[in-house]
């Protein structure tokens, strides 16, 4: 036990990095087993488009939305989202692929939809930016869907 406080005291910076590591690691488990939700790469995304009446909820901005999205794709902004929660309501038990620019803003549009009683919300991981990466079509507009 000597030799433990030893190393500690001698290597603090090492111990305060571990211990910052593993709660790092730690919350990110614990977070990750209350997600409702799952998370879709863009090609199981893609499978599922195709397998399901998946509705896809695009939660950027409009001026994002305009320079490419995903055809079909609902535009509704995060900040705007608790707000058009009725005009999802027929969506309520069908799958829903939210994806933003990186899918950072996704995560919070999933928790909201499914506090909300949706069912089957997927987060599609990297959003349009992964999805452009693996040469997924896109559609360019100059009017947001609604």
């Amino acid at each position: 036990m000597d030799r433990y406080i030893e190393f500690a005291s001698n290597h603090y910076l090492l111990v305060f990095a571990l211990i910052c590591a593993v709660f790092l690691l730690a919350q990110d488990l614990i977070s990750n087993s209350f997600n409702k939700h799952e998370n879709v790469s863009p090609l199981i995304a893609v499978t599922k488009m195709n397998a399901d009446s998946t509705a896809i909820i695009d939660v950027r901005d409009p001026q994002e939305y305009i320079k490419s999205h995903i055809e079909n794709a609902i535009n509704i902004p995060l900040s705007k989202l608790e707000e058009q929660l009725a005009s999802l309501e027929k969506y309520k038990n069908s799958p829903l692929i939210v994806v933003c620019q990186t899918g950072a803003r996704s995560v919070s549009a999933c928790k909201t939809l499914t506090k909300a009683g949706f069912g089957q919300v997927f987060n599609m991981q990297g959003g349009m930016q992964s999805w452009e990466e693996n040469k997924l079509p896109i559609q360019k507009s100059s009017s947001t869907k609604e």
